[in-house]
């Protein structure tokens, strides 16, 4: 999958709420960013090995910015950390994208479920169902209300926004979410593992659409046979070995595969399937998606057979 990447500069540092940064990357010579459309994420190389997903939540018509919110994580890998503490005005960073896994779909109404840094993806989406003339509700819940980011952009749509700050009212209750879809409604969602999957026991898998910031499940501990990757562009085999991921074996062998999550979440190693079946273990792709198996996340998914035969 080709992707556009370039080095911007952090043009703002501003504080959007308690624990949460807001950033927004322009070109160091001011020239138009690539069009993105809501529910669109981008990769930032920050140093050596850290590299982060991060959800663009400005004015996609504004070309000229992208703007992105960085939760701290206290108990994170360096990423959030390093953003917060040492991430500067004027400070070049490589970027990747963007890409797009969360689009927003036509529809006449969607109710909109975010919980806390999930608002991100979610806040552009409201000002194109407003431009829509679609009908919409937002159910936002945070831990505390001065950790809850854009509560102020939040408050033109008056009370189609219920804000529900978890020490002042207790956890979110999905039943006005979920009961009474109709069939020109979709839900869409997206925050901690836990709120992704209370809304996805209770709400219909075609009226969904989520976006994950951890793997939906633990990997198998066993990984399965080894299988035999044929890499179309040159025609070479190469040996995937049980306790190996498709990624890691491409790459050993000298293929330059983008990668950024290695978890199935993000979207990056998204890879053409020429033949083959693949074992999807990723939390990207829809149902639908699996099914055709035209893709696949090279990262964590594998072969049911003996072997694929890919677009690298």
């Amino acid at each position: 999958m080709t992707s556009h990447e370039t080095e911007l500069v952090v043009g703002q540092r501003q504080v959007a709420a308690e624990d949460v940064l807001a950033l927004t990357l322009c070109h160091p010579r001011g020239e138009e960013l690539p069009h993105w459309q809501p529910g669109a994420h981008v990769d930032i190389a920050l140093g050596p090995g850290l590299e982060r997903q991060y959800s663009l939540c400005g004015d996609p018509a504004d070309r000229a910015v992208w703007r992105i919110a960085v939760l701290r994580e206290r108990a994170g890998r360096g990423g959030s950390a390093y953003v917060h503490q040492e991430l500067k005005l004027g400070d070049r960073v490589r970027v990747r994208g963007p890409r797009n896994h969360f689009r927003l779909e036509a529809a006449r109404r969607y109710r909109f479920v975010a919980g806390g840094i999930g608002i991100t993806p979610i806040l552009p989406m409201l000002a194109a169902a407003e431009e829509a003339g679609a009908e919409w509700s937002l159910l936002y819940g945070g831990r505390t209300r001065a950790g809850m980011a854009f509560t102020g952009e939040l408050e033109r749509y008056g009370d189609r926004v219920t804000l529900v700050p978890e020490d002042e009212s207790g956890r979110l209750d999905l039943s006005p979410v979920v009961d009474g879809l109709t069939d020109d409604t979709l839900v869409y969602c997206c925050g901690p593992g836990a709120l992704l999957d209370a809304i996805g026991e209770r709400c219909p898998a075609e009226r969904l659409r989520v976006e994950r910031f951890s793997p939906a499940q633990a990997q198998p501990a066993d990984p399965g046979p080894g299988f035999e990757v044929v890499l179309a562009r040159s025609g070479r085999t190469v040996a995937v070995e049980p306790d190996v991921s498709v990624l890691d074996a491409v790459r050993s062998a000298g293929v330059e595969v983008l990668f950024s999550c290695t978890e199935g979440t993000c979207g990056t190693c998204e890879t053409e399937v020429v033949s083959g079946e693949p074992e999807h273990r990723d939390s990207v792709l829809t149902e639908e998606e699996r099914a055709a198996g035209e893709t696949m996340l090279i990262c964590v998914s594998r072969c049911r057979g003996r072997r694929l035969v890919l677009d690298l």
